[in-house]
């Protein structure tokens, strides 16, 4: 376990020092977080982000690299595996950074309250990391269970706000466990940022404290997607895109049923459907566009980097959204920032995401029919596009550019640093 640190100095008052808490860092899906990161550095902050996972591979975004994220990162369930080993590193870190907390450092080793956590000295370490930091004025936690694992660490002695955003399984995941889940958090932390009505309605039916939820969307660097107009193409098919993991939640048998229905049942023979993405219903999917008689329409991309789903989007027509779960897609603001149509399911907060018969059309979720008629509707009447697309961007501009969150995150976070209740 690595514990060398290389942390800015900070520079006058107003710089703060940030401690990120996600599942897997670097992913390339989950740019939302990337983009919080270095928005932050740039308005001066120190970051340093825990991660529980290692990533899968090694097909980073570029500002992993411009911004030298992999030596800001450290894997907390990291350990030493030789038992003899773990002790003597323990007793040499308690030696090294043991006196910046006393407290912490004997909470992470009460055996009696904590049993088999604190007797490997797992919790030692992780406490470790955080002191081995030094001063944390923010821990900003991605998900609720990332928000428990630091509830844990602050009952345990670690300093430092603690703020959670909700997003969109770990909603679900208390819709299914039961809200007490995240009781943990909701005792310990200081702030929870929902990023829709959605996820608010949910937080409040959970128990959290409503008079510390604080409303804050995800978002994207808008200079990224440039926005131009579509077009029907002289020549060659109408691109339709889907952008997500291959999970239930997305819905995608769904899609593959309302394009198997414009090729098959209504003749719309010109059409292409590009999946981005991987997941576990890859191989079903593959075995259903067989099934359906559509294979040679579909085809399913893999995981792409953002720079290269930047260059698909631009290169598509439509885009489709066929989702039985969302809380705020991101995807769907990249694609209307690109000048995208969409056709979208009504789900989770989408519809604060797109405007309905403005910058596309919204339907019922797993209603291949509907699904079908609207994106008809549009192959049909390309005359539609360029105007939807300009309404797209213009929505994605006034409420979901991310230079403009980063400032007002960081504006809630001094407020919790400075003014504390």
């Amino acid at each position: 376990m690595a514990f060398d640190f290389h942390r800015n100095m900070a520079k006058g008052a107003k710089t703060m020092n940030f401690v990120f808490v996600v599942d897997a860092f670097p992913t390339v899906s989950e740019t939302f977080i990337l983009n919080q990161i270095t928005g932050l550095i740039d308005l001066g902050h120190n970051v340093d982000i825990f991660s529980a996972a290692r990533p899968d591979d090694r097909d980073f975004h570029d500002d992993i690299r411009k911004y030298d994220l992999l030596k800001m990162t450290y894997y907390h369930n990291d350990r030493v595996s030789n038992k003899l080993a773990r002790v003597l590193w323990g007793l040499l870190l308690i030696i090294r950074y043991g006196y910046r907390n006393p407290k912490a450092v004997l909470n992470s080793l009460n055996f009696f309250k904590y049993g088999k956590e604190a007797l490997s000295l797992n919790y030692l370490y992780k406490v470790m990391l955080f002191l081995a930091i030094g001063k944390i004025d923010i821990i900003l936690c991605h998900y609720g269970p990332n928000g428990n694992f630091a509830a844990l660490m602050k009952e345990l002695g670690v300093q430092g706000k603690l703020v959670t955003m909700f997003h969109g399984y770990d909603i679900r995941r208390g819709i299914e466990g039961g809200g007490e889940i995240y009781a943990p958090l909701f005792k310990q932390g200081d702030c929870y940022l929902s990023i829709s009505d959605y996820n608010y309605e949910h937080l409040v039916a959970f128990g959290a404290p409503v008079d510390k939820i604080r409303g804050h969307p995800v978002g994207i660097d808008l200079e990224r997607y440039a926005y131009f107009a579509r077009n029907r193409p002289a020549k060659g098919p109408v691109k339709i895109l889907t952008v997500g993991r291959l999970v239930k939640e997305k819905g995608l048998f769904y899609g593959l049923e309302a394009i198997h229905q414009l090729v098959i049942e209504r003749g719309c023979a010109d059409i292409e459907y590009y999946i981005l993405g991987d997941g576990p219903q890859r191989e079903d999917l593959e075995a259903m566009a067989r099934k359906l008689r559509i294979k040679d329409k579909v085809h399913l991309m893999g995981p792409q980097t953002q720079e290269a789903v930047i260059r698909i989007l631009r290169e598509s027509h439509l885009f489709f959204l066929p989702s039985i779960a969302e809380a705020l897609p991101v995807v769907l603001m990249e694609a209307q920032a690109t000048g995208l149509p969409v056709v979208a399911t009504d789900v989770g907060s989408v519809a604060q995401v797109m405007s309905d018969h403005q910058s596309g059309c919204i339907v019922p979720a797993r209603d291949s029919k509907a699904m079908a008629d609207k994106l008809e509707q549009l192959i049909h009447h390309p005359e539609s596009w360029a105007a939807m697309g300009q309404a797209g961007r213009r929505h994605v501009e006034e409420r979901y550019d991310i230079k403009k969150l980063n400032r007002r995150l960081a504006d809630l976070c001094r407020g919790l640093w400075e003014h504390p209740t």
